[in-house]
């Protein structure tokens, strides 16, 4: 087994303490292992996707005044049918999109998404 060294800042560290509470695992390296099993799985349900799909795409997100949210919106608004917004708690937004697409352009959206690394929470929900 390979040992990989990684800086986390307070919030992760929080995030695997609970992580490894809610499972409870016996440590840190079986709670990171869980986390990168669950993305893995993320992954995977995203890849499995063939053809044209349907569904909702949820999204939370802090600051409100960073644009590159719009900025994938505007690239992608030929496939978003419907969207809502809403301002949560602590300076957080909720995004809701109804999402239409070919799966390799709702891939394309996603890996967007994710390479900001602004994102608290992304989850698509087929229909």
């Amino acid at each position: 087994m390979g040992i990989v060294s990684i800086s986390l800042n307070d919030d992760n560290l929080e995030a695997l303490e609970k992580i490894q509470n809610t499972y409870g695992l016996s440590g840190r390296s079986e709670a990171v292992r869980t986390a990168i099993n669950a993305a893995l799985a993320d992954i995977r349900e995203i890849e499995s996707l063939d053809g044209s799909v349907e569904g909702v795409l949820v999204i939370v997100r802090g600051n409100h005044a960073d644009p590159w949210m719009m900025l994938i919106q505007a690239k992608y608004e030929a496939n978003i049918k419907t969207q809502l917004h809403s301002h949560l708690r602590d300076h957080k937004c909720l995004e809701v999109m109804v999402i239409s697409c070919e799966s390799s352009t709702l891939s394309s959206m996603l890996k967007d998404i994710q390479a900001e690394g602004k994102a608290d929470y992304v989850k698509f929900v087929r229909s």
